[in-house]
């Protein structure tokens, strides 16, 4: 089964003023987040800005992900839905570009059962692509109940959790009922923590602007150098915050805009922060030397 450990990060999907994608943009930073040592990338999913893409939009994306990848690093694509068709259509749609899992988000909105998640995830997994479930209930309203997880996690094809709860105990609480079950976080601020309770990575935001930094800060967590890890973790606990002053993704795009890496739009609903929002994100670059 694929192992999956160290930073992957949650690319921004970049735009043109005219609202089209900037493929140019994406495959900049795609090389520039390998060439300064993340572990893997995973497109589309909500830094991607998922929802609003086209289903064209979104398969695209992916597809120039994985060309511009060329095999260095493994890739996360972001296949998931509300509605188990479309997260099936698009998990066969990715299968022939060379994904090397997919990011499979809890449905959103219709708040199915623990039967009903079972059978979603499960039958996405029976298409033999490694699955990587996606426990997030401030966007999806919902969490994964252990008992599911522990239940998936017999699948063959459920190679990780990324766990974006918020909740450090729920990492152990994993481990009870799925010890070989890869846990990633998907929280940066508490991926330290997590590691020290048995996560072995992150799917990280920030990693769109310190991708180097963020890969440090995890090598020295699974080697157990937690010291060196804090100090890390502690000089990049502002941007941690801070790129949640608003929705994700509007302040990692408005930062990598300020670092001139992409343009700062946004496709509705989301749009652009406040003014104060973009002062504190400025402040914030600023100290830490990023701009």
């Amino acid at each position: 089964m694929l192992k999956l450990k160290g930073v992957f990060s949650a690319l921004v999907t970049p735009f043109n003023e005219d609202g089209t994608v900037d493929y140019g943009a994406l495959r900049a930073n795609v090389n520039w987040q390998i060439e300064e040592g993340v572990s893997g990338v995973s497109p589309v999913g909500t830094t991607g800005e998922s929802p609003t893409l086209s289903p064209e939009d979104h398969l695209k994306v992916i597809e120039e992900t994985v060309a511009a990848v060329a095999g260095r690093v493994p890739v996360i694509a972001g296949t998931g839905a509300n509605s188990t068709e479309e997260a099936l259509h698009l998990t066969k749609a990715v299968q022939g570009l060379g994904v090397d899992a997919t990011l499979q988000v809890t449905p959103y909105y219709n708040k199915p059962n623990a039967e009903g998640l079972y059978r979603h995830f499960s039958t996405i997994a029976d298409l033999g692509v490694p699955v990587v479930l996606y426990n997030v209930p401030g966007r999806s309203a919902k969490e994964i109940p252990l008992e599911v997880v522990a239940r998936l996690a017999q699948h063959p094809n459920v190679c990780a959790i990324k766990e974006a709860a918020g909740s450090v105990d729920r990492v152990s609480a994993i481990r009870q009922v799925a010890p070989d079950l890869t846990i990633l976080s998907g929280d940066d601020s508490l991926t330290l923590p997590m590691i020290s309770v048995g996560a072995e990575g992150v799917i990280s935001v920030c990693s769109n602007v310190i991708p180097a930094e963020m890969s440090r800060l995890v090598a020295f967590a699974l080697e157990g150098d937690y010291a060196a890890a804090r100090t890390l973790h502690e000089t990049y606990y502002p941007l941690f915050r801070d790129m949640f002053c608003d929705t994700n993704p509007i302040p990692v795009k408005a930062a990598l805009a300020m670092m001139g890496r992409i343009r700062p739009v946004y496709r509705l609903p989301l749009c652009e922060p406040s003014a104060a929002h973009m002062e504190l994100i400025r402040t914030t670059l600023t100290k830490l030397g990023l701009i």
